[in-house]
C-alpha cells in the first residue's frame, strides 16, 4: 500500500513539473465553455515535535482536488468538486489512524465530496444552495480551513445582497458542517455536526476605510455546550501609498450562551492591530482578547483557527480562563523585480497568558517564507515554535510544502 500512495505523490508531482508555464500558452482568450474542468495539487511535509510525546510526527500527504464548474448562462452555475488525500506513511495521528502514541496532524487518507452546489447571480442578489465553502471576513469566526489538506465544508443556504458597490450583506443558514477530521475519523464528531446555525455579516466600504458588523446565533445539534450568540463591529484602514504609511485593524464582539446550552456565559473579544509599511517591510503589533471566566472562555470553533494564536495550534479551544495573546511580526516580499512580490517572508512572535487570574502560558516564534517555483508552482518553508510556561508542553512544527493552483 505504501508503494502505490509512494507512485501517487511521485506522479502527481511529476504531472505539476511537466505543465507548461501560462507564457507558453496561446495569447487568445478562450471563448466561454458550459463545463470547465478544476484541479489544484498540494503536496506537504510536516514534522511535530511535542514534548508531551516520547516520539515525533512525520507526515508526508498529496493532496488532489478535482471539479467541474458548469456555467448555463443567465447567472445560473453549478460546481461539483471532490478531493483526494494519500500518506507516504502512518508516522503521525491522522485521528483516523489509531496512531496515538504521535503527535496529531490531521491530515487523514481518504477520499470525499468537497462541494456540490447550485447558486444563482443577478446585478445585486445572489444565491447558493448546497454543500460550499464558507468563509466570512479574515475568517476568525467562519472560514474554510484552507491550511490542512481535507477543507472544511458546509451544508448550507447562502445569499447576498448588494444594492451599491460600497455596502453588501451577507446570510447564511448552515445545515452541517463537513469538518477537516474527514469521514473517517474515529471521534464521529470530528467528521461532521448537525446545526442549526444563522449568520449575518454586514460590510460597507468607501475608500481606504471599510466598517462591518455581525451576528452569528450559532446552534450544535450534536454538541450543545458549543452553541453561542456571537454580536460583534469591526474597523479596517489601509494608508498604504508608495510602500510606506500606515494600516490597522479594530474589532469588538460579544458572545454568550444560546439556544440548548446548560450553560450561561458572557465573554468580550476584541482585537486591536496597527501595522506600519516603510521600504516594503510591514511591522505590525496585536492585542487579541478572548475571554474566560473560569470556568468557560469565549470559542470560535468554525474558524479557520491556525491563522490565529501562533501555527502551532495550541489554543485551537481557548483555555478556561481565557486568552490574551499579544504580538509583534514583521513581513514583506524579497528580491527584485517582477518575481520579487512572490517571494514572501513573515516572522512573528507571541506571548500568551490568561484572560483570569495570573498565569502566563507561553510564548511563539513563526516565520515563513513562500516562493515561486515554475509557472503555477509555489513553494513554501514554515516554523513554529511554542515554547510553554504554564500551558501544554514544548511543540516545535516544520512545514515544506509544494502546491499548484488552477
Amino acid at each position: 500500500m505504501n508503494h502505490l500512495k509512494c507512485q501517487l505523490l511521485y506522479a502527481t508531482l511529476a504531472l505539476v513539473l511537466s505543465s507548461p508555464a501560462p507564457g507558453a500558452e496561446t495569447a487568445a482568450a478562450p471563448a466561454p465553455e458550459l463545463l470547465v474542468f478544476e484541479w489544484n495539487a498540494r503536496m506537504r511535509h510536516e514534522s511535530v515535535d511535542d514534548d508531551a510525546f516520547a516520539r515525533t510526527a512525520q507526515a508526508t500527504t498529496l493532496r488532489l482536488r478535482l471539479g467541474t464548474r458548469a456555467n448555463f448562462g443567465k447567472g445560473w452555475s453549478a460546481l461539483i468538486e471532490g478531493e483526494g488525500i494519500a500518506a507516504l506513511d502512518d508516522s503521525y495521528n491522522s485521528g483516523a489512524n489509531g496512531q496515538t502514541t504521535r503527535p496529531a496532524i490531521i491530515d487523514p487518507d481518504g477520499a470525499e465530496l468537497n462541494q456540490v452546489w447550485a447558486g444563482w447571480r443577478g446585478s445585486q442578489f445572489a444565491a447558493t444552495l448546497g454543500r460550499q465553502r464558507v468563509a466570512l471576513d479574515h475568517q476568525r469566526w467562519v472560514g474554510n480551513v484552507g491550511w490542512r489538506q481535507n477543507e472544511q465544508t458546509f451544508d448550507a443556504v447562502g445569499l447576498e445582497w448588494k444594492p451599491v458597490a460600497e455596502l453588501s450583506a451577507r446570510y447564511y443558514w448552515l445545515d452541517r458542517v463537513h469538518r477537516v477530521g474527514g469521514d473517517d475519523a474515529r471521534d464521529r464528531l470530528a467528521r461532521e455536526r448537525r446545526l442549526n446555525t444563522h449568520l449575518l455579516d454586514l460590510s460597507y466600504a468607501q475608500s481606504s476605510q471599510a466598517f462591518g458588523a455581525y451576528v452569528y446565533a450559532h446552534e450544535d445539534e450534536d454538541v450543545p455546550g458549543a452553541s453561542s450568540l456571537t454580536t460583534g463591529a469591526r474597523w479596517t484602514a489601509n494608508h498604504v501609498k508608495d510602500g510606506r504609511g500606515w494600516n490597522w485593524r479594530v474589532e469588538a464582539a460579544w458572545q454568550g450562551d444560546r439556544a440548548d446550552n446548560p450553560l450561561e456565559f458572557s465573554h468580550r473579544y476584541w482585537l486591536l492591530e496597527p501595522a506600519y509599511t516603510w521600504r516594503g517591510i510591514a511591522w505590525r503589533a496585536g492585542w487579541e482578547h478572548l475571554g474566560g471566566d473560569g470556568r468557560h472562555a469565549l470559542q470560535t470553533p468554525l474558524a479557520t483557527l491556525h491563522a490565529f494564536n501562533g501555527w502551532a495550534d495550541q489554543f485551537l479551544a481557548t483555555p478556561a480562563a481565557g486568552l490574551e495573546d499579544r504580538y509583534i511580526g514583521a513581513g514583506g516580499a524579497l528580491g527584485k523585480g517582477e518575481r520579487s512580490s512572490q517571494m514572501k517572508w513573515a516572522v512573528l512572535w507571541h506571548d500568551y497568558r490568561a484572560d483570569r487570574g495570573d498565569a502566563r502560558y507561553g510564548s511563539e516564534w513563526d516565520a515563513s517564507l513562500s516562493f515561486p517555483i515554475h509557472g503555477k508552482l509555489t513553494g513554501l518553508v514554515k516554523l513554529a515554535d511554542y515554547r510553554s510556561d504554564e500551558f501544554a508542553r514544548d511543540t516545535t512544527k516544520f512545514w515544506l510544502q509544494l502546491e499548484w493552483v488552477m
